[in-house]
């Protein structure tokens, strides 16, 4: 994990990381408990995958965007490199788990970030089509519906039926946990629920007091959380402040910063999962790439196309997973963005697959409402 000197450290406070858990397994209820873990990384803003994942092997990268195009990169492949802030990333990589989908999207091209990170959550054919979120409806195909530990369910979580919510306190505002709110839900829930409850919170080996509330010790916790028996399936962890629209900087600045986040981010899972990690699958997302273009703020504006980081032991082969478009003007969508030729949903529902052990056309029909979404599990996981 990184030291941090103090400017970084106060950048990691302002950044309002958020962690939200869910999918507790039910005593009486969830008869076979899926396989693995899934932990999802909300990038809020538009993360540059160009500059995160440089494709220095395009002859138009530095033609294009030469200032913010990072020069002490970690070559992944004769092709590809990765940027100096994925220091605990490159190492995975070197261990063969962890991987790279790039020129990659969510199908929305709007380039609103209101509609967008919608689309991002709900997995819906289109913004605000949907009530409930991806990972919601896989958890509820998987028996484990709505169990989300936390005051505010995200969209990405919600399932279609009425969810129960609760996260300790200590990780929302509080350093105590909450016991008069634990009680309050054991009396308004069925006994099964209650149980579920006061075995994570009372007697859980994790103490989750004092936690401080940087995305790398949020990604800790839940690890460790996630490590138990009884434990939740699936964590989401957002991240947000990537709409760099000026001074985006290169291999230092604000975006090799947002990017050094979600290396402590992955870093704070393996550590909390222990062994736990060899069943568990971790993946970025993010609502829209950026321009290929600098602007005149030496900043990028909203695109499409980006990359996505996977990262976990059920990973048995590094790779970099793309059908590369080309950077020229004529190969870019729309003439400014990165093409996206992989659907990330796709991605999204492997990984699925993967931890829940859900089978790929269930997923495509009830998940994604895509009946014909390629199935790219043996991409990844072969």
């Amino acid at each position: 994990m990184h030291k941090l000197n103090l400017t970084r450290r106060d950048f990691l406070k302002t950044t309002g990381a958020s962690l939200f858990l869910a999918g507790v397994p039910i005593p009486g209820y969830t008869k076979d408990k899926p396989p693995g873990t899934i932990s999802v990384i909300l990038l809020e803003g538009g993360m540059d995958g160009l500059t995160a994942v440089p494709p220095f092997g395009d002859p138009d990268l530095l033609k294009m965007r030469k200032i913010i195009s990072p020069k002490n990169y970690l070559k992944l492949n004769s092709f590809f490199g990765l940027h100096p802030s994925f220091r605990v990333l490159g190492g995975l990589f070197a261990n063969n788990q962890a991987s790279v989908v790039h020129a990659t999207s969510i199908p929305y091209v709007k380039r609103s970030h209101f509609e967008g990170q919608n689309m991002m959550e709900g997995g819906g054919l289109s913004p605000f089509s949907e009530g409930s979120g991806w990972l919601g409806r896989a958890l509820e195909l998987a028996n484990t519906p709505g169990r989300a530990l936390s005051l505010d369910m995200p969209l990405v979580l919600r399932g279609h039926n009425e969810n129960d919510n609760f996260y300790p306190a200590s990780i929302r505002n509080s350093s105590k946990l909450n016991t008069k709110l634990i009680e309050a839900i054991s009396m308004a829930h069925a006994k099964e629920s209650a149980d579920v409850y006061s075995k994570i919170s009372n007697k859980s080996k994790v103490d989750v007091s004092n936690i401080p509330r940087d995305p790398a010790s949020l990604a800790k916790y839940a690890g460790k959380v996630m490590s138990q028996d009884e434990g939740p399936l699936a964590s989401v962890i957002r991240i947000p402040e990537f709409d760099t629209h000026a001074r985006q900087g290169a291999d230092t600045g604000k975006h090799a910063d947002l990017l050094g986040i979600i290396d402590d981010v992955i870093a704070g899972y393996r550590e909390g999962l222990g062994s736990a990690w060899d069943r568990s699958i971790i993946l970025t997302m993010t609502e829209f790439g950026r321009t290929v273009a600098v602007n005149g703020t030496t900043g990028t504006e909203h695109g499409y196309g980006t990359a996505g980081i996977l990262a976990g032991g059920t990973i048995q082969k590094s790779r970099i997973i793309t059908q590369w478009p080309g950077l020229s003007k004529n190969d870019q969508f729309e003439r400014r963005d990165l093409m996206a030729t992989i659907d990330y949903w796709s991605v999204c529902a492997a990984c699925i697959e993967k931890a829940l052990g859900l089978d790929h056309e269930l997923i495509a029909k009830k998940v994604f409402l895509r009946p014909n979404l390629p199935r790219v599990f043996d991409y990844i996981f072969s």
